[in-house]
């Protein structure tokens, strides 16, 4: 038994719909036109009256007209490999270990690296940063610990 869409999965395809829409430079006008148009929506013009099985026709209407969806990059970026964001990456975990990090993930580490250098991934930190990140991750742990030296 196959379960029932969730409302995510709508919200989802509504977004992906407008950006074929965008990629495929379509005016508003002509969208319209298109789903007025399209058999099965019975006449419906917006997304927001259509259920999950009518978005996905709309998709593949989209797709035929050239629109090629590709995957989702977020989160899919490869951890930073050098030096210093090993170092930072081991610390963070260090303190998740220590019960003082909740989120051990990377996404939570460049949440963390974002909020104190506006940088949003370890890979695109300059060495200045990423020794500011670092020996601010080093002071945590001492705080921690009670220790002068990682």
């Amino acid at each position: 038994m196959k379960a029932a869409p969730s409302n995510q999965d709508r919200l989802r395809l509504i977004k992906l719909i407008h950006v074929a829409r965008r990629e495929l430079r379509m005016d508003a006008d002509t969208y319209r036109l298109m789903l007025a148009g399209m058999k099965g929506l019975d006449g419906a013009t917006s997304t927001a009256d259509l259920n999950v099985p009518n978005l996905l026709k709309v998709l593949e209407q989209l797709k035929q007209k050239g629109f090629k969806p590709r995957p989702n990059k977020a989160g899919k970026r490869p951890p930073a490999g050098d030096e210093q964001s090993k170092k930072i990456r081991s610390l963070w975990l260090t303190l998740h270990d220590l019960g003082v990090v909740r989120d051990p993930s990377e996404a939570a580490l460049a949440k963390f690296v974002l909020g104190m250098t506006r940088v949003s991934a370890l890979q695109w930190l300059n060495t200045a940063q990423a020794s500011r990140v670092i020996e601010n991750l080093k002071q945590w742990h001492n705080r921690v610990t009670n220790k002068e030296d990682v």
